[in-house]
């Protein structure tokens, strides 16, 4: 049964699915409670405050305390009046579809749909996006990819009802691992309603130009991910922005450049998170700490 949309999201998505957020800066700072498994929703949207953050990303993702089954309708409520009570924004929330594997198409269907009703029923403004990868391996980018992408086009018909964007990202350790073959996948599926996620992490770990990958995927993007990385794939590793080479300060010059206005959301690696002695509330205060100055 399709999501029933409300007037108040229904106006707040723009012309083909693009999110539009007011903002005197160029960039809206957040923190993702994908950082923040084992914290109730509540006090994770609470720390991401206090820490200095302006907008937040709920983990959708089976083991975390947002995955859409467990959300009642009040819990749905009360995470929106949470947000918003806290002045914060919700412009994405985090999935992980596997594309093209037999069978797979209903399944992710039916993850889209709990999503989107997620998006409109716990954002206090705009609805937010779906960002996700799409799974595979590096190596069998050529046998996978015309299959992902006929799915990406059975989606877009699905989000056109929904009135949900779905942002996705190259991954350097999954099949559409760099910017050829994300940008590849957006020329096959053209649609309004899949969009792109930039995340120069990923890019990093082939020793790929920043500047060179913000021209091509983050002029065109509708929301940014950002962490940092440390060596080279395959034997590189995801570190928290700030513990790794990059020059945030550069960085935000360059993503400006590229002409991208948007949310940029710190996001926490498994390469972190599953770290002995883990707190996902130091992480949060420890990046605001280190990077936060190049986005105010």
């Amino acid at each position: 049964m399709p999501t029933k949309i409300s007037r108040r999201s229904a106006l707040a998505t723009v012309a083909g699915g693009t999110l539009a957020y007011a903002q005197s800066r160029p960039f809206e700072f957040g923190f993702s409670l994908y950082g923040m498994q084992k914290i109730p929703v509540r006090d994770g949207l609470g720390h991401v405050a206090r820490s200095g953050y302006k907008a937040t990303e709920l983990c959708l993702r089976s083991g975390w305390n947002t995955e859409p089954k467990l959300l009642t309708k009040t819990d749905r409520s009360d995470i929106r009046k949470r947000i918003q009570d806290l002045g914060l924004t919700l412009p994405s929330v985090m999935e992980n579809l596997l594309l093209g594997r037999p069978g797979g198409v209903q399944a992710n269907l039916d993850h889209l749909r709990a999503a989107a009703e997620i998006c409109h029923e716990c954002s206090p403004g705009p609805p937010a996006l779906i960002e996700t990868t799409i799974g595979g391996r590096p190596a069998v980018w050529d046998e996978t990819k015309n299959a992902m992408a006929d799915e990406l086009a059975a989606f877009a018909k699905a989000l056109e009802g929904l009135h949900t964007t779905l942002a996705i990202k190259a991954h350097s350790k999954l099949a559409m691992s760099v910017p050829d073959r994300l940008l590849w996948m957006m020329g096959q599926v053209n649609s309004p309603w899949i969009k792109m996620v930039y995340d120069y992490s990923h890019f990093a770990a082939f020793g790929l130009d920043m500047e060179k990958t913000m021209r091509e995927v983050a002029s065109r993007a509708v929301f940014v991910h950002i962490k940092d990385t440390i060596g080279l794939a395959p034997n590189h590793r995801f570190v928290l922005p700030g513990d790794g080479p990059v020059d945030f300060k550069v960085y935000t010059k360059a993503l400006a450049a590229s002409g991208y206005r948007g949310p940029v959301v710190v996001e926490v690696s498994v390469d972190v998170y599953n770290q002995p002695g883990y707190d996902g509330v130091a992480a949060a205060q420890h990046v605001w700490e280190k990077v936060s100055g190049a986005f105010a």
